[in-house]
């Protein structure tokens, strides 16, 4: 074999191994994660569901599956919930706060919040039997947000031009190849505060507060799990085993609970690549699948 051939060969091996490993990330990124799921259970006493909410709400498909099954299911007597979330999609939030609410009409459902549970983070646990924050969590972040890219300066400094036909004058509203008109602004405000009223209600509803009292702190704002509990937007201070002691309680549990969790199974590529295929797949959901209208706390995150 000659020398040519054999840096060819090595070269041919190199690309095809390219080829192998941004093939993989793609899978990754673009496909949809497996639903095989495997149970894990920690102890031997009566038990406690643990179900995980975290990252950016895009979907409620998985947290409303699992709190179907532990509603429904016999051995369950209560669930701790764990959010650490930003928030994300108005109606995946909603959807999980109105399962959460349906399950602890059946049995209880502590929330345990982690570093973050703002927005809509904050929406899903109103739904709950009792809230528990950490002090330095971050929560509330009671408000609406909706992002619009403009692309037409950009576009007109290339040369580039959108010719759009339409029948109604706001189906266009909110397009990023023109700018956005006072009308188009009045319009998605009014969607925003119908949004942000819904919220409000909710809280105000689960929390027991004064609409005055709602009203005033439902500007947006974050506050930590110390302040919340003074806000009275959560019940207590705790970390995760002080929610599960008081899930535990509420259940009447006697002696040390067993903890259920759901184990995703994942194929090899994401076994492979690990914490880079969840980082493509949070910034493809982030580009690609970012709700109009978002519960969602804006931070430096």
């Amino acid at each position: 074999m000659t020398k040519s051939t054999k840096w060819f060969l090595w070269i041919l091996a190199i690309l095809a191994l390219f080829v192998i490993g941004f093939s993989l990330l793609i899978i990754t990124l673009f496909s949809r994660v497996t639903d095989r799921t495997e149970t894990v259970t920690i102890g031997s006493g009566e038990k406690l569901a643990v179900i995980e909410l975290r990252g950016i709400i895009v979907e409620s498909d998985d947290v409303v599956r699992q709190l179907k099954k532990h509603r429904e299911s016999g051995s369950i007597k209560g669930i701790v919930l764990r959010i650490d979330s930003p928030g994300g999609g108005a109606v995946a939030s909603q959807e999980m706060y109105e399962e959460v609410r349906k399950t602890r009409e059946t049995k209880p459902v502590v929330v345990s919040m982690g570093s973050l549970a703002a927005s809509g983070g904050y929406y899903v646990a109103c739904g709950a039997s009792r809230v528990v924050a950490n002090p330095g969590t971050l929560t509330g972040s009671i408000g609406v947000i909706s992002e619009f890219l403009q692309l037409e300066d950009a576009l007109n400094k290339l040369g580039i031009g959108v010719k759009t036909i339409k029948s109604g004058t706001m189906k266009d509203a909110g397009s990023m190849t023109r700018r956005m008109t006072k009308e188009d602004e009045r319009y998605f405000q009014s969607l925003m505060d119908d949004v942000h009223h819904q919220f409000i209600n909710v809280v105000e509803t689960e929390r027991k507060l004064s609409h005055t009292k709602t009203i005033s702190i439902a500007d947006g704002r974050v506050f930590t799990g110390r302040q919340a509990v003074d806000l009275d937007l959560v019940d207590t201070l705790g970390t995760f085993e002080d929610a599960v002691s008081i899930a535990a309680d509420l259940c009447g549990i006697k002696g040390e609970p067993s903890l259920v969790r759901e184990r995703k199974y994942k194929p090899f590529w994401e076994r492979m690549f690990g914490d880079v295929g969840e980082t493509l797949s949070e910034l493809k959901r982030e580009a690609f699948e970012r709700p109009i209208l978002s519960y969602r706390f804006v931070g430096p995150f």
